[in-house]
Formats: C-alpha cells, sequence, structure tokens
C-alpha cells in the first residue's frame, strides 16, 4: 500500500511567512550594514590648509587667561597666538569682537573656541582668513538651531543648576565652579580662576547662530568625558554631525587646563603642520 504524505495547507503558508521574514531581516541587516559602512566613509580626513596663526575664544564664567596653559605651547611651535576677550553681552557683540581679531590676522587662521564660545567660532568661522575650526568642549549649533532645546535631549549637567543672577548678571557660584567646572584642577587653581570669573549677561543666551561654519571648514573636537557643564554625549552629538576629527579627554569641562598638551597638539594638527 502506497503513503501519500499530505501536509497541511497552514504549514506551507506558515513556513513560507517564516521565510519571508528571514529574507526582509537580512535585507533588512544587508541595508543597515551598508548604510553604516557610508556613513564611516562619509567621515572625511580633515585636511586644512597650513596655517601659522590662531585665534581662541572663552567661553562663559571665564576670560582670555582661561587659554594661559595652550598659549606657550602653541607659540613654543612657531604659531602666531591670539586669545579674544569675549565681551559675555551679546552673541553679535561676542561674533563682533573675534571677527576684529580675525580681520588683524595675515594669512591661514585656526579658530578654536571653550564652551559657549563654540556659538562663536560657528557663526564667525565662516571668515575667509578662517582655515580649519577647533572645539573644546563646545557648542556647535546649526544654523539658526535653537541650542537650548537642543540641550534638552540629553540629562541636564549638574552646573546648570549652579548659576545664579544678579538682575542680567550670571555667574557660577563657587560651589558649582570648584566641582562641576573646574573639577579636576587643584583646588587653588580652581579658586584663582574662580575669583577672575567674568559675569554673562542673559542676552547672551537668547542669541542664535544665523551660519554653520563646520559645515564648510574642517572641524576638529575635543571631548571632556567628565563634563559637569556641557553633558558628554551632547558633545559626542554634535561633533558627530559635523564629522569632526575627534578625540575624547578624560577631563572636567575646562580640557584646556587639565590637558593642555592634548589640546594644544589638537590645534596644531588644525593648523595642517602635523598629520
Amino acid at each position: 500500500m502506497t503513503r501519500v504524505s499530505v501536509t497541511c495547507p497552514c504549514r506551507i503558508s506558515s513556513r513560507n511567512k517564516r521565510v519571508k521574514a528571514d529574507r526582509r531581516t537580512l535585507l533588512a541587516s544587508l541595508v543597515a550594514a551598508a548604510a553604516a559602512g557610508t556613513a564611516l566613509k562619509a567621515q572625511p580626513a580633515a585636511k586644512p590648509r597650513p596655517a601659522k596663526n590662531v585665534v581662541l575664544v572663552h567661553g562663559l564664567f571665564a576670560d582670555g587667561s582661561s587659554w594661559s596653559e595652550v598659549i606657550p605651547r602653541l607659540q613654543a611651535r612657531g604659531l602666531n597666538v591670539t586669545s579674544v576677550q569675549n565681551p559675555l553681552t551679546t552673541l553679535d557683540d561676542a561674533v563682533a569682537a573675534c571677527r576684529k581679531v580675525l580681520d588683524r590676522q595675515d594669512g591661514p587662521t585656526v579658530l578654536a573656541g571653550h564652551s559657549f564660545s563654540g556659538m562663536i567660532v560657528t557663526e564667525a568661522g565662516v571668515h575667509p582668513s578662517v582655515s580649519a575650526l577647533v572645539y573644546v568642549a563646545a557648542r556647535a549649533p546649526d544654523a539658526g538651531e535653537d541650542y537650548g532645546a537642543l540641550a534638552t535631549r540629553y540629562p541636564a549637567p549638574p552646573a546648570s543648576a549652579g548659576i545664579v543672577y544678579d538682575g542680567d548678571e550670571g555667574r557660577l557660584s563657587e560651589e558649582a565652579f570648584l566641582s562641576d567646572f573646574a573639577g579636576d584642577l587643584p583646588k587653588a587653581r580652581a579658586k584663582a580662576l574662580f575669583a577672575v570669573q567674568q559675569p554673562f549677561l542673559k542676552p547672551l543666551l537668547t542669541g542664535r547662530t544665523s551660519q554653520a561654519a563646520w559645515r564648510s571648514k574642517p572641524s576638529f573636537y575635543a571631548v571632556s568625558t567628565e563634563d559637569r557643564t556641557i553633558n558628554p554625549d551632547l558633545q559626542r552629538f554634535m561633533a558627530a554631525r559635523m564629522k569632526a576629527s575627534t578625540i575624547e579627554l578624560r577631563s572636567s569641562h575646562v580640557s584646556l587646563l587639565s590637558h593642555p598638551g592634548e589640546i594644544a597638539a589638537l590645534i596644531e594638527r588644525a593648523s595642517g603642520r602635523t598629520a
């Protein structure tokens, strides 16, 4: 007697669905892998034209002396360095002060900013003399972007709660300055910096950039992994978005003071003098 094997149509249908699902999963994986490969290839090696000048801009809660550990290192490497005194009044005023310094430079210039002054670098960086941009734990908004709204996508850093106001003037409390702003500096050094802290005006925080220089200029970014003033993951997001050549430092917000050698080396790379 011949036995005939009959497969239930419902089982065939179920098996076909699984095969189709597996094919879709495989296809999705291949597409994702291809996209990832494309994204990696899209990260260009920054090759700025050689520059002999460097212009540095400070952020909130500081003044031009916050670059004091980086400046002599750059000067020793033959670079002409100028540290801008950011007025901390409005974004327009700050950008104007930076542009005046850029106008005085003779030839290609690296523009570097720390913290809030990333806003200034992003706007003033379209200046024809600027050959490359360096962001040190800095804001890096897109043109017209609300940086405050962008920052709310990440957990608020502890320093935010330490800002105190006297009318329109804002500054960090001593406790927040020592623990959240300059937490990896010797206490005596941090207290000396606190003593020269420059207040900012509230209107400064409402400004938005109208241009994004990082879209057209080679960009470099130093992420502070222990930052309690700007969320490190926000820094990583901004660095990745601009396709910056990026380093990460185990540092507080003030890596330019606690890791000046690494910051100076990054700026020298941006000058096109090193590989």
